[in-house]
């Protein structure tokens, strides 16, 4: 296993400097951050089990988007999908890669990405961390094995993931891996299988790549009051109907290598705005730090890993 914490640096590199938190809703199933300024909407799903006792209850609106974003390498699992959903709300505010918007039947919305998959899923050894409700009914078709961290019914633990997932033709990876840190070992474990990392969790980076992810699905959000009031009513798979819907990219080398190289064309414009900024303030004879330099910084390391990503896989693709 590389670096495990890589991953969350890339994360913490791609929230707005300027984006502060407007509302902030950890509902039944999802939790959702919304932000003003360099932010949009963002979702995480929610703990699977209660609390009554958390101390930053109603202390959040107002405060940066980084800030919350932080808590993304806290083991504590409500101030970890906290973030994960500020980042979101920060990784939406740009443009989603070209992608395939799926629609799926009304009465499976939440299992949209199967029913695209199926074709290739038949008669596969099929892995799926996190059960999707109705997964059930594709078990005739394919070699289905769902691993769930409270198995029910004939789900198998997630523990199970040591022994299933170097085997698998295909997994089906939920996003929620990335906020509860088990994202890192089990992508690596179904490093040999075609793996998608799907959910409205899914944060729409391009390097996902390098961690051997095949295809992202994650959401796009078409209508966010409507995803609000569906999520802060208990809405769990009724949110792929009101208000969100699948999108489908697949990370081959030239589909990563041009979201690159946009993303680095869209951080080096920022810069430069953010360096003029700066000269402007020095020039005008403040002698303080310049206010925004800790967004510069991060600018700066986030420039840095993108050119370093499409370097090494530009490189991967002249060898081949």
């Amino acid at each position: 296993m590389g670096n495990p914490k890589y991953l969350y640096e890339l994360l913490l590199d791609h929230c707005g400097g300027g984006a502060v938190v407007d509302e902030l809703m950890i509902g039944l199933v999802w939790t959702l951050c919304r932000g003003r300024g360099d932010a949009t909407t963002g979702l995480a799903m929610t703990p699977g089990h209660a609390t009554r006792t958390l101390n930053w209850s109603g202390t959040l609106c107002g405060k940066p988007i980084i800030d919350l974003a932080a808590w993304i390498t806290e083991w504590e699992p409500y101030k970890a999908t906290v973030a994960m959903a500020a980042i979101n709300a920060s990784v939406n505010a740009r443009p989603l890669p070209d992608s395939l918007a799926l629609e799926g039947h009304a009465e499976y919305a939440n299992l949209a990405v199967f029913d695209y998959f199926l074709p290739r899923l038949k008669g596969k050894k099929v892995v799926v961390i996190g059960r999707y409700p109705g997964i059930e009914r594709y078990q005739e078709q394919m070699q289905l094995t769902v691993l769930e961290r409270q198995p029910a019914a004939s789900d198998l633990p997630d523990s199970a993931c040591e022994f299933l997932l170097p085997q698998a033709d295909w997994v089906f990876l939920t996003a929620s891996s990335i906020p509860n840190k088990t994202f890192p070992r089990l992508a690596e474990l179904a490093c040999h299988a075609t793996t998608v990392l799907m959910g409205p969790t899914v944060p729409w980076l391009p390097q996902l790549h390098e961690f051997g992810i095949d295809y992202l699905a994650g959401a796009e959000i078409v209508d966010p009051e409507v995803l609000y009031h569906t999520a802060a009513q208990g809405g769990g798979v009724r949110i792929f109907n009101n208000g969100l819907r699948y999108r489908v990219m697949e990370l081959l080398p030239n589909h990563s290598l041009a979201w690159l190289k946009q993303q680095i064309a869209d951080c080096f414009d920022e810069k430069n705005r953010l360096t003029a900024a700066m000269d402007s303030w020095y020039a005008s004879g403040n002698r303080s730090r310049f206010p925004d330099y800790p967004l510069l910084d991060r600018l700066n390391n986030r420039l840095s890993r993108l050119d370093s990503s499409y370097k090494t896989l530009w490189d991967s693709q002249a060898t081949i």
